[in-house]
């Protein structure tokens, strides 16, 4: 029996303290060999049989090629195999939640607020096949040749017209001297204080909505770098933040495009949910920062932060990798539902940071707990691990990694009030009751 086939029973059955004392001792080729089968089991994760397809939905096969054939589920010849044919999973998976819907519309509600089907309508963001799209434009190439002014301008505008929107100073008053908070906490204060002067706050047209959110980047821009800037945000944080270094603006740009909107996630839905109460741009804000720094969403990127000091620490990064798996602790910044073969966000800012400092320290540390999750769990980096290898990798300031996140994603929590504003509707679901019934009178 070959020994990466050794490794891989042993992790299946979860002796994890095999595998620590057997990685530093494979030669490359093993790891090579385990590397391929780990990409075999997400290939297998990710398409089922026509036979798995059917019974899933529950049809026929030739039911299932019509819907086929109708677009609705996609397929592909299997590999190394002319006449067999795999299906999607999501796809599959998707139809069986509308047709669930369609039979028990009260179960499919109670399941659409986690992944599940969609609850609302929003002309912002597309997530499909691995790819994601700002208004029908890739955002992979956005973020390459884009400004991320002009991406707020489409996100907010339909179109990259910047003209008159970005104020060339702050226009409010810079906030009195803050305390020493964390940024998400120093955000929201210096947010509270500026909208009982920004009396503008209260037009929510979409052409007032637009410029209270540059008005609102600018501010959060100020308070991130401790000072006013004419400059493109990109650039005023490159120049408080890593003044030797002007190749980093592009990084920082790219950054903040790939973190501006990411669909209906729990921020993004906080932020449309107060929005449809008719609160100001500013409420919108304070609330999607509350969401975002939660342990599950933009916090997670502390998380991520954590494990590299663990991974610095440790005899090498697989050895604290897998030290996480034995206690029955999850890999954090590794492993996105939306991206089964990788996030393709971290993707892009792993490799323009890897392009400014091919022989960081932190960059090697990095790639090497990627490798050591791809091998044993065969999860890839999401956009927290990206955000924090570029930051460790500039030596930036604590946090900053969720300084930036929350920066980017203010376009997108501005997006959305915008559409929600239009839409005028208040978003009020109803629950389904579960407690104990009214005592008899």
């Amino acid at each position: 029996m070959s020994i990466d086939l050794i490794l891989l029973i042993c992790y299946n059955t979860v002796n994890i303290d095999y595998i620590i004392n057997t990685l530093s001792h494979t030669n490359h080729l093993a790891t090579g060999q385990l590397r391929k089968r780990t990409h075999s089991m997400t290939q297998k994760q990710q398409y089922v049989t026509a036979k798995e397809a059917a019974q899933m939905l529950g049809i026929s096969a030739a039911t299932l090629y019509a819907y086929v054939s109708r677009g609705f589920i996609r397929s592909e010849a299997a590999a190394g195999e002319r006449r067999t044919r795999r299906y999607w999973r999501d796809d599959v998976e998707a139809l069986r939640q509308r047709q669930e819907m369609r039979r028990n519309p009260t179960q499919a509600a109670a399941t659409a607020l986690h992944f599940g089907a969609p609850v609302l309508e929003s002309g912002i963001t597309l997530i499909e096949n691995g790819r994601f799209y700002y208004r029908g434009h890739d955002v992979l190439a956005l973020a390459r040749s884009r400004t991320f002014e002009e991406v707020a301008a489409l996100i907010w505008r339909g179109a990259f017209a910047t003209e008159g929107l970005f104020p060339t100073a702050l226009p409010l008053p810079f906030p009195p001297m803050l305390p020493k908070l964390p940024p998400i906490e120093s955000f929201q204060a210096a947010l509270a204080m500026a909208s009982a002067q920004d009396w503008g706050t209260y037009d929510l047209s979409a052409t007032a909505v637009s410029q209270t959110g540059a008005r609102i980047m600018t501010l959060l821009t100020a308070v991130a770098t401790g000072h006013t800037s004419p400059q493109p945000i990109a650039a005023t944080l490159q120049q408080a933040w890593t003044p030797q270094q002007p190749e980093t603006i592009a990084l920082f740009n790219a950054a903040l495009i790939l973190c501006a909107d990411h669909e209906l996630n729990v921020s993004a839905f906080t932020a449309r949910c107060v929005a449809s109460a008719a609160s100001t741009p500013y409420g919108v804000v304070l609330a999607g920062l509350a969401a975002l720094q939660g342990a599950k969403h933009g916090g997670h990127t502390e998380r991520a932060a954590a494990l590299f000091q663990e991974a610095a620490t440790a005899a090498d990064a697989a050895a604290a990798v897998l030290s996480r798996l034995r206690r029955g602790e999850g890999i954090p910044g590794f492993g996105h539902k939306l991206y089964p073969d990788g996030d393709p966000r971290a993707r892009l800012l792993l490799q323009m940071v890897e392009t400014i400092a091919p022989d960081a320290p932190d960059l090697a540390l990095a790639q090497g707990v990627a490798t050591a999750v791809l091998q044993t769990i065969g999860a890839h980096p999401t956009i927290d691990f990206g955000l924090v290898t570029l930051a460790r990798v500039l030596h930036l300031p604590a946090q900053a990694a969720l300084t930036l996140f929350a920066l980017g994603r203010v376009v997108g929590w501005i997006g959305h009030a915008l559409e929600q504003y239009q839409l005028d509707q208040i978003i009020r679901p109803r629950a389904r009751y579960v407690g104990a019934p009214p005592a008899a009178q």
